[in-house]
């Protein structure tokens, strides 16, 4: 829901400010690398301490750098495979840091070890959701399937719960319980979307080879 909506809105709303680095002659490439650096600057600096509300602000700065670099790309017309690749690969290193970030965390001052492995499964989980997508249409399926909780979900629930979990080192109180509540969230639902995307290859995967058969058994009649 988040990528068929949430994304259209932004892209229109950050059009003009990808064509102003388009002006200023920045390539997507470095907007990539840019704000995948930030990400993982803002993810390790911060959240390993518990400054949750900073570091989410600083990653919130740079995490549309996701949307940016594909509209310049678009307003260029250099949309190329290269560009995809480079983004999917950076965006799996940008989500390790930040359930990374949670992780140190919990192992260290946040002092609660099933936290911290419900954030080391959060990350794992999520690199396999998205390999398995890429498996599936690597071997030509087109894993047509809407996943529960993707990329986008997780980090909108993620990101949301520990900016507002920060706001307890302001003095509100109770908050910090948001975080680990997301958490959970997160990792259920990536849970049950890995099962989404398995069933479905594996459904689609037994059509394709029964149409072969098929297709192959009119071939020699």
């Amino acid at each position: 829901m988040l990528n068929k909506y949430a994304r259209a809105f932004f892209t229109r709303v950050l059009t003009p400010f990808a064509a102003f680095l388009i002006r200023r002659g920045v390539s997507p490439d470095t907007v990539t690398l840019i704000g995948t650096a930030g990400v993982v600057a803002g993810a390790l600096a911060f959240y390993p301490r518990g400054e949750f509300f900073w570091g989410t602000i600083v990653i919130t700065l740079f995490v549309f750098s996701d949307l940016v670099d594909g509209n310049m790309a678009r307003q260029l017309g250099r949309s190329s495979r290269w560009g995809a690749f480079l983004d999917s690969t950076l965006d799996r290193v940008a989500d390790g840091a930040i359930f990374g970030g949670f992780a140190l965390w919990y192992a260290g001052n946040g002092n609660d070890n099933a936290l911290c492995a419900v954030s080391i499964f959060c990350l794992a989980s999520g690199q396999v959701v998205s390999y398995t997508k890429a498996r599936g249409e690597s071997i030509g399926l087109p894993v047509a399937v809407n996943g529960l909780v993707e990329r986008a979900e997780r980090l909108v629930i993620s990101l949301v719960a520990a900016g507002l979990a920060g706001l307890h080192t302001f003095g509100v109180p109770g908050i910090q319980w948001l975080l680990p509540i997301a958490l959970w969230i997160v990792a259920v639902g990536s849970l049950i979307t890995l099962v989404q995307r398995v069933v479905t290859v594996r459904r689609e995967s037994a059509e394709a080879e029964e149409a072969a058969r098929q297709s192959a058994g009119e071939a020699a009649k």
